[in-house]
């Protein structure tokens, strides 16, 4: 078998198998749409916005059990406006059989609505386990964050994997998604060196309009120069276009070494288009394997 056709099997039996997807409490209904595309059991991160309220967050989590998948809700930190807030959340999701998977993120606000700074505070309460929550995804950030340095990065990534481990709770890493295969593998790699052994789901924008993908790149300091564009896939100087992982995914296969980089898995940002991402995913698994 030669290179590239072991690559496009390796995307639709290993990457591809078992990925997860992201909505909104907002998105239910696209769900609904959807769920034909989707495999049963399939883990939907629901993310934790400004704008919804606990009421859409545990319906959202409900709705996404309801239709046979695995809810993973988010939970932002510095959006908790005290400890009577996070314990709300989570005796929600408790009651609603929820609560076993959840993600902690800091959150976008530059300062903290209540006590919570950051997702290590939120692990470090206790509660988690108290409240029936067994495995804890944390966030990664192969290119950086706009906002943190790289140091405090690896510091945060780390002190989360210890307190998570001390618990002892499981865990997984989800990364900020991008467009160049080199970085992120070479992070993984970091990661690797630094002791941390979490299954790793690189993430990766589903297909979007170009112009779309760029504007969430900028907000996340994710790299977008001519050559790394380029190599996704499309071109800066066309921005009207739309834009698949399709490039991404086999370039990923092709360098993936379970040896040096350990277990990976894809999460797809869906950037609202849950049907058009779980279509695509669906489609392009069947290419590979055909």
């Amino acid at each position: 078998m030669n290179p590239t056709s072991t690559a496009r099997t390796a995307v639709g039996t290993s990457l591809l198998e078992d990925y997860s997807l992201e909505m909104t409490g907002k998105d239910v209904p696209k769900l609904v749409a959807a769920r034909d595309s989707i495999p049963q059991g399939t883990r939907i991160n629901i993310t934790f916005l400004g704008n919804e309220d606990l009421p859409m967050r545990l319906e959202a989590a409900r709705a996404v059990k309801r239709l046979g998948f695995v809810p993973v809700p988010h939970i932002s930190a510095r959006r908790l406006g005290s400890r009577d807030d996070f314990e709300r959340f989570l005796a929600g999701l408790r009651a609603d059989g929820t609560s076993d998977n959840v993600f902690l993120v800091g959150g976008d606000p530059a300062h903290p609505e209540g006590p919570y700074e950051d997702a290590l505070s939120l692990i470090r309460t206790g509660l988690l386990r108290e409240y029936g929550v067994r495995e804890v995804g944390i966030t990664g950030y192969p290119e950086g964050h706009p906002e943190i340095g790289a140091e405090a990065l690896w510091a945060a990534l780390e002190d989360k994997h210890s307190a998570l481990a001390g618990q002892p709770l499981e865990a997984g890493v989800i990364t900020q998604f991008g467009f160049d295969v080199e970085p992120v593998l070479a992070w993984v790699e970091k990661v690797r060196a630094r002791g941390i052994g979490l299954p790793v789901r690189i993430g990766v924008p589903g297909p979007a309009g170009v112009r779309r993908l760029m504007s969430y790149a900028a907000r996340f300091g994710v790299g977008t120069s001519a050559s790394v564009v380029k190599k996704y896939g499309f071109s800066l100087t066309n921005l009207m276009g739309t834009a698949g992982p399709d490039r991404f995914l086999r370039d990923l296969a092709a360098a993936h070494d379970p040896a040096r980089h350990g277990e990976l898995k894809i999460h797809f940002y869906t950037f609202g288009g849950l049907g058009a991402t779980s279509d695509w995913a669906a489609r392009f698994r069947k290419d590979t394997l055909a």
